[in-house]
Formats: structure tokens, sequence, C-alpha cells
């Protein structure tokens, strides 16, 4: 053999033994997923503990979780990111942010990645539950996959039904109901209140969320669906909720004044300060780990219907992401979203898991069957509809929220409140408005 035979012999078996060493393996591809953490409970913790199973799983990727704080902070840190060019290939982005993203071109349309795979646009969305499909299906694209999802619940105290002569089976299911029995359960020593009748969070986002779910039930709509530059903010409906919500402090003083948080109202419930409270489905695990009480769960109190508004989030790739990093960011949303994960971080959470398929799992049925508070939740999806959503969601929703807080805390009445809220989202979306207008001949 010749030296130089010898030589190329030798360079092909070294170059072989780069090519299988671990060292000089193909470097996995990195990916940060944003995600909030709206509620309470150890959701951090679990998204970790996802996210380390994932990345077991899929060699080839390698994903961060990065902790972006509320859903308003998340969109926040998600837009500057962008802005710096470095976008997170996902976002666990709130559900309703998503019809603002696609209108200032900063969410991509998922189509081209479900079409890869072999399905249509309707066959993908067909496995996740009908009511979820209006906060991700956008003039016919999905822009968003179903992550987690909520709906308001009434919770209840049932030994504080009992001790008030209430039958914790018989929880109120109207307005009227709701307001006597909170009446019957506060407790005060003088002027002062030691225990509410009812509690519900009014903090920005969560405020508004709420306000929507007593405006559905009253038989109302908050917002158009069909175009992101129209709310009905000062209507009868409305003006109704708002009332009731107002009369439970001022008229009914069973309801403290104020601006209260999400967090402060769960702990109160749990302190056992705090009788009824209007809190997300996400916080059920929350309750459900920490109650030293018996408690249940129904359905939002009605005064027209039975109807509440859509929560949660869903996993968005933001405009930037391309290539290699997307197509991993799609192998971890559709991996999160299987009927598997979906069922165990509804079980970790207290989130409702959007993919139905998760609710015919073994596991998930015997949890059902233990915690039928969970089933509650699911039930009332029959009657959810979209979470508001519109150009420039969130500035459009604090102009309703900082009214509801100036009623809350006695500044304002309802109706002045939603006035000046109508004038201020409507100078607000006023852009999206006359950008869409239908421009006319003039003769």
């Amino acid at each position: 053999m010749t030296s130089t035979r010898r030589t190329v012999l030798a360079a092909t078996a070294f170059a072989a033994t780069l090519a299988l060493s671990p060292a000089f393996a193909q470097a996995p591809i990195e990916i940060e997923l944003f995600f909030p953490v709206p509620v309470d409970g150890q959701l951090a913790r679990d998204m970790t503990t996802m996210v380390k199973e994932f990345n077991e799983k899929h060699p080839a990727i390698k994903a961060t979780p990065v902790y972006t704080g509320s859903y308003d902070e998340t969109l926040i840190k998600t837009r500057a990111a962008m802005k710096a060019g470095k976008p997170p290939a996902a976002v666990i982005m709130s559900a309703n942010f998503l019809l603002d993203l696609k209108i200032e071109g900063e969410i991509q349309k998922l189509d081209d990645l479900i079409k890869t795979d072999g399905k249509t646009n309707d066959a993908f969305m067909g496995q996740f539950f009908k009511a979820l499909h209006g906060n991700a299906v956008l003039d016919r694209s999905v822009y968003g996959v179903p992550f987690h999802n909520s709906t308001p619940l009434l919770y209840v105290n049932a030994d504080h039904f009992r001790e008030a002569g209430l039958d914790p089976d018989k929880l109120p299911t109207n307005w009227e109901e709701l307001a006597a029995a909170a009446k019957k359960l506060t407790k005060r020593e003088g002027d002062r209140v030691t225990r509410w009748g009812v509690m519900a969070p009014s903090n920005y986002d969560y405020g508004g969320w709420i306000l929507q779910a007593l405006t559905h039930s009253n038989g109302g709509q908050w917002f158009n669906p069909e175009f992101g530059g129209e709310v009905y903010y000062d209507t009868p409906s409305m003006l109704g909720a708002l009332t009731f919500w107002s009369d439970l402090v001022a008229k009914h003083k069973v309801h403290p004044a104020g601006v209260q948080a999400g967090g402060a109202v769960s702990s109160a419930f749990l302190a056992g300060q705090a009788s009824m409270m209007l809190l997300s489905t996400g916080s059920l695990t929350h309750i459900r780990t920490n109650a030293k009480f018996p408690y249940k769960v129904a359905f939002v109190p009605r005064n027209v219907r039975n109807e509440v508004p859509i929560g949660g989030a869903s996993l968005v790739i933001p405009t930037g992401v391309e290539d290699a990093r997307k197509k991993a960011a799609w192998t971890l949303i559709t991996w999160m979203t299987n009927p598997e994960k979906s069922g165990w971080w509804s079980r970790a959470t207290g989130y409702l898991a959007p993919n139905m398929a998760a609710y015919d799992l073994p596991e998930m049925k015997a949890f059902i069957e233990k915690n039928p508070d969970a089933g509650i939740a699911v039930k009332q999806l029959d009657v959810a509809k979209p979470w508001f959503a519109t150009y420039k969601t969130v500035t459009v929703r604090k102009a309703i929220e900082d009214e509801l807080q100036a009623v809350l805390s006695g500044k304002k009445q309802p109706k002045e409140a939603l006035v000046a809220a109508q004038k201020n989202a409507d100078e607000i979306m006023k852009p999206f408005v006359e950008q869409t207008a239908l421009k006319l001949p003039t003769n």
C-alpha cells in the first residue's frame, strides 16, 4: 500500500471518528419559550418539568423556558425581544392578544406548518374544543394553538354555607340568589367586616374578564367578534353588569370596596375571609391543594343566560422566527398540545385541556371522577364564547378597567363610567376604524 493511500485511508477514518464522536455531533437547535404565570400555583415549576421532558425526548432541540410575568408583561417582553431582533421561537400568549398581534404583523400564520404535517386547518383545529377557535383562527388562518384555557367559576366554602343555613348542594344559579347568599354569609363585628360574602378580582386583565362574564350573563356582548374596532361598553347589558357588581359593594356591602387582585381574592377565600369568589378555572389546583375546608364550584350565576368568556393562552410563533427555529418551535408546540401532555398540564395546573381527546384518556377520566370540580369547568365550555379581542386589546381593555376600578372604589357611578370608557376606547381604536373604512368615490 502506498504512503499516499495510507494517508487517505487514515484521514477518512479520522473524519468518520469525528462524525461519530459526541463532541463533534451537530449541536441541538436552541429555542426559547416565553411563558407567563397569570394565576396562583406552581405553574413555573410545572413548566420546567414539561420542557425538561421535551428536551429529553427531542435531543436535536434544546428548549429553554423563560418566565415573563403576567399576560400583559409577556406581550411587552415579546415585542421588546422582536424589536431587538431576537424573537423567542414560541410564546404562550394570552389568547385575546392574537387579533392585535395579527393586525400589527407580529405573529405568523401556522397554515404552512399544518399543511406540512399533512393536515387541513379544519382537521388540525378539530382536535380542540369549538369554543376556543374564535381566539385562534383569524380570517380562516390559524395563528395560535390552544394550550391552556379557562372560564370564570363560582367557588364556595361549603362549611360557610351550612353555617349560614344554606345548602352547599344548591349553589346560587342567578344574580338574585348570589346576592341573597352573600348577605347571609357576610359577617361583621360592629362596623368591621370579618368575612365577605363574595369577592371577585378587579385588577388589570382579570377585572375586564370578570366584567365580560357578567355582561354575557346579562345577555350582552362586549365586542364585535367580526371586527377589531368595535366594543359595546356603553350599553344597557353592560350597565346592568357593572351596576350589579357595584351594588354588591356599595348597596349590599357584601364585597370589599376598591381594587382586588386575583391573588388577594384567592388568599381571602383560603383564609376563610371570603365565602364565595369568582375566579379562574386555572386556580382550581391551587385551591384544591391548599383549601382546609370542603369547597364546591359552579357556573357563573346568570341574570339572563349562562354564558361566559374563554380565557387562557395559546402558543404562537412570532414574526422573524425562520427555518430551523420555526420547525423546532412547531415540534415543541404540537408536543405540548397533544392529548397526553394537554391532560397532564390540566391536572397539574387546573386549566382546561384544550385537546378534547385528553378527556378520553383513562388517567383523565379517573382524575375527573375523583375531582368533579374539574368536570364542572369542562361543562361550562358548552356556554363559552370568545374572549374580547380588538385592535390595541390591552389599552382598549384598560379603558373599561380604569372605570370599573373607579366605580368599585366609589369614585364614579356606573353610567358615567361606561360613557367615559366608550369614548376612550373609540378614540384608541379610531386609527384602525378609519384604516378599514370603506372609501366611497366622490361625485
